[in-house]
């Protein structure tokens, strides 16, 4: 059985101060794996990606892989050839999850696209758990989530994506901007991983992390440019 949920995520673990433990699943991202997994993404999104952000970036001289690319690749091989089996091993995993958070007195939550961008409403995971939130980030607008109340959705502005970013706000989404520096007035979402609490004020703002401070594809917002 595969390992698929992680809480080692620096910014995760900053959620259990408001009472939430947070588990992630992370896929190789893009087509990394030979499958794609983020049908929406865009130069500078697939550039930026935090795959290659803490211990997924750190490899051994010489080397362009390490066992955390690894294990993101045989996760989402796993997704792909073993459909079947990989959803039976994520509603275990997702169960020891809630048993691992309750022992500790903390509301379990589950984001099932730490870097993927799939449409996990089509594979009968969250409905099987009606007391558990889950969230995620996406750039793929109109999902048919509305019958599940606990899958809220954050959505993903990119570089080249700006008519998908005006229909989220107006349909209410919260839609996150990835700055160099959080401008002031902008609703910071770098103090937790908690998307679903966020209040509804439109754009929220994170900072560029890893690969994406080296972004000038336009995904990144930089100073001297406005929303």
């Amino acid at each position: 059985m595969f390992k698929l949920l992680s809480t080692s995520n620096t910014k995760i673990v900053k959620g259990q101060a408001r009472g939430y433990k947070s588990f992630i699943l992370h896929l190789a991202p893009a087509d990394l794996s030979g499958y794609e997994v983020c049908p929406k993404r865009t130069k500078g999104c697939t550039s930026g990606c935090l795959n290659k952000s803490g211990h997924g970036g750190m490899f051994k001289p010489g080397e362009t892989t390490n066992v955390v690319q690894r294990a993101r690749i045989r996760r989402t091989r796993h997704f792909f050839e073993n459909r079947q089996q990989f959803l039976a091993d994520l509603v275990d995993d997702i169960r020891r999850a809630v048993r691992q958070a309750e022992r500790k007195g903390l509301i379990p939550v589950i984001r099932l696209n730490g870097t993927s961008d799939l449409s996990w409403e089509k594979y009968n995971i969250i409905q099987q758990f009606p007391s558990v939130q889950f969230y995620d980030y996406t750039k793929v607008l109109g999902r048919k989530v509305s019958h599940l109340p606990n899958y809220h959705l954050t959505f993903s502005r990119a570089e080249s994506n700006d008519a998908d970013v005006k229909r989220a706000l107006d349909k209410g989404m919260n839609v996150a901007y990835v700055y160099e520096a959080i401008p002031d007035g902008v609703y910071s979402a770098d103090e937790d991983d908690l998307r679903f609490l966020d209040p509804a004020v439109g754009i929220i703002g994170l900072k560029a992390k890893g690969p994406a401070k080296k972004d000038y594809t336009g995904f990144v917002i930089r100073l001297k440019e406005t929303v």
